[in-house]
């Protein structure tokens, strides 16, 4: 379904969509918005999303008086920053820092989250999508003492898609973080945060490298900015980053 939206042609995406022939009738027609527009925060229909390629934002748009209205901003960049782990480029004034740090795979992740949202608002990371997102992890993480029929509905639910964390700490310290979805081989960074200098570049880094060691495609990246080229990222078009996500 196609809406006119601020001037523009958008896609509302429904429930009852097939995500991924949505993304198949975006690249067809070429598509030249880097959003569509849905409005179900439900974990199963946001997985589908994510699992179709999709950087799942979202909005706040009005308060009707008793509650605000939230919409989902789905987003398939019309450009996508990709760190391929070759390319990965180490400035000689960072690798100094480097020995001094130490990353962590998926820890203190509420943490994290909460401190992106006080670094950059929550413009995007509006509260019914950080909800969803915590209930998405919630349901992807292993309960030994949960029935294992359950287990399985809540894994067919949600293949191969979890939300996850990297903590960056120095002597114990805390100093950076990010958390991001990996779905299937490919982790897509949301959003971080650092707390001093050359902590978010080397936080950034050693994520490359952990990926790369644990057998992820590549790192992506999202929206190209300047700091993500420095460290080797390539700007690709959709066509490209559907066919290695779909990989």
């Amino acid at each position: 379904m196609l809406i006119r939206f601020q001037s523009s042609t958008c896609f509302i995406i429904m429930p009852s969509h097939n995500c991924h022939s949505i993304v198949d009738a975006m690249l067809k027609m070429d598509y030249s918005e880097d959003f569509c527009i849905a409005m179900d925060f439900s974990p199963e229909f946001v997985v589908r999303l994510m699992e179709a390629g999709f950087l799942v934002m979202s909005a706040y748009i009005h308060s009707d008086g008793k509650e605000p209205l939230y919409i989902l901003l789905p987003k398939l960049h019309l450009v996508r920053s990709a760190l391929f782990f070759e390319n990965l480029h180490i400035k000689k004034s960072i690798r100094r820092y480097i020995k001094h740090y130490e990353l962590r795979y998926d820890v203190e992740f509420d943490h994290i989250l909460d401190c992106c949202i006080k670094k950059h608002g929550s413009d995007w990371l509006t509260p019914p999508l950080i909800d969803c997102i915590k209930k998405i992890r919630d349901l992807s993480l292993y309960n030994p003492n949960q029935h294992q029929t359950a287990r399985k509905a809540i894994t067919a639910k949600l293949p191969g898609v979890r939300p996850v964390s990297f903590a960056l700490y120095r002597d114990g310290k805390l100093t950076a973080g990010e958390f991001g979805i990996v779905c299937g081989r490919v982790y897509t960074s949301y959003s971080g945060y650092y707390d001093e200098d050359n902590a978010g570049t080397v936080q950034l880094i050693l994520t490359t490298k952990y990926l790369q060691e644990n057998g992820f495609s590549f790192f992506d990246l999202g929206m190209p900015m300047d700091y993500k080229t420095d460290l080797g990222a390539l700007d690709i078009n959709p066509n490209e980053f559907v066919r290695l996500f779909r990989g």
